[in-house]
């Protein structure tokens, strides 16, 4: 059974930043691609940026040049740095794999705000 935990969420000031963690259980993880989705108010979940196995990274456009996604497959952890934050970045947070989400976990909410 796989599980998601995502933390590291909280409130900024514009232009602040957060490091979102996402601890994964089961083994399962460590060979697939992962990736961060987030969910604004009355939006869409859109996924913002995933990393291969390998350590490839995507990033949405929104978001390019600001965040990082990186893995630590040993620690099974996936994380979102995440820079010059803007108040459009504000929604609930997720991990899960790519391009098939399939284990929600029960997010983490940023909200950027002065």
């Amino acid at each position: 059974q796989v599980q998601l935990v995502e933390s590291g969420g909280g409130l900024v000031q514009p232009g602040g930043s957060l490091r979102l963690s996402c601890a994964a259980s089961g083994s399962t993880l460590r060979i697939a691609a992962m990736g961060w989705y987030r969910q604004a108010p009355g939006k869409q979940r859109e996924l913002v940026a995933s990393i291969t196995i390998r350590g490839s990274t995507n990033y949405a456009d929104s978001v390019k040049g600001r965040f990082t996604i990186s893995r630590d497959n040993a620690q099974n952890t996936v994380y979102l740095q995440m820079n010059s934050l803007k108040p459009e970045d504000t929604a609930v947070y997720y991990c899960d794999t790519v391009p098939v989400p399939s284990y929600w976990g029960q997010g983490t909410q940023v909200t950027v705000s002065s």
